[in-house]
């Protein structure tokens, strides 16, 4: 996996608090796997690492136990959880239903300025098909997307909300995102869902917008089975 350095990192988000930023950070190592499941922190070590007190270290974390992507034991410290199929199952509902209403919000009434965004984040994408060392961009690419869509639909609260659910599905897509034909076949699925919207079709832009979230889910054995580490075991919680 890339390595994900916090060098610099206080001073590149000024506008952010200490926790806020730290938090920040943290969650993009974990959902990259510069922090791998089972990895134990230290929130001395994150401290000197930060360049902070152990005060914004601990909101940080608990902030990251909230998304479901560590665990805080008092006893043993904190570790980086695996991927639970049960949390990510969940997340995957209360994103579709979401995700598949803002869509359909866009398409009754299709905005040309809107699709002119999503295009040009489509078009940006297409440049990193197959760029395994662009990873990092094509996700965020990737998440800018949807953001957008949420924005334009008015409902950016819920897409915070639901973001923060993702955790262990977004994991998932990193682990399956190398993978040949994946880059192509999601900027192949955003598209089917601009193009929808633009056509001001409705049941054509919820139906793209969900076999595309479908796709990680449908994989997930396969996943389990070639990275079984970073997976709970069935029934673990």
């Amino acid at each position: 996996m890339q390595r994900h350095s916090s060098q610099g990192l206080l001073t590149d988000r000024a506008s952010r608090s200490a926790p806020e930023a730290v938090y920040e950070d943290l969650r993009a190592r974990i959902l990259h796997f510069d922090l791998a499941p089972d990895r134990v922190l230290s929130r001395a070590d994150l401290a000197a690492e930060y360049g902070v007190s152990l005060t914004p270290i601990r909101e940080a974390l608990q902030a990251l136990e909230q998304d479901g992507l560590v665990r805080i034991r008092p006893q043993s410290g904190t570790v980086v959880t695996r991927i639970d199929q049960s949390e990510l199952e969940q997340a995957h509902f209360l994103r579709v239903a979401a995700e598949t209403e803002v869509v359909r919000r866009l398409a009754e009434d299709p905005d040309p300025a809107l699709l002119r965004r999503v295009r040009s984040l489509l078009s940006l994408q297409e440049v990193l098909v197959g760029d395994t060392e662009q990873m990092d961009m094509f996700s965020e690419l990737d998440r800018s997307f949807h953001r957008t869509l949420f924005e334009a639909a008015g409902v950016e609260k819920i897409h915070h909300m639901v973001a923060r659910r993702m955790g262990h599905l977004m994991r998932c897509q990193r682990l399956e995102l190398p993978e040949r034909g994946k880059m192509q076949s999601i900027v192949a699925a955003h598209r089917a869902v601009v193009e929808a919207i633009a056509a001001g079709d409705c049941d054509a832009a919820t139906a793209a917008m969900r076999s595309h979230l479908a796709g990680t889910i449908t994989r997930l054995e396969h996943l389990r089975d070639a990275f079984p580490a970073c997976f709970t075991e069935t029934g673990e919680s």
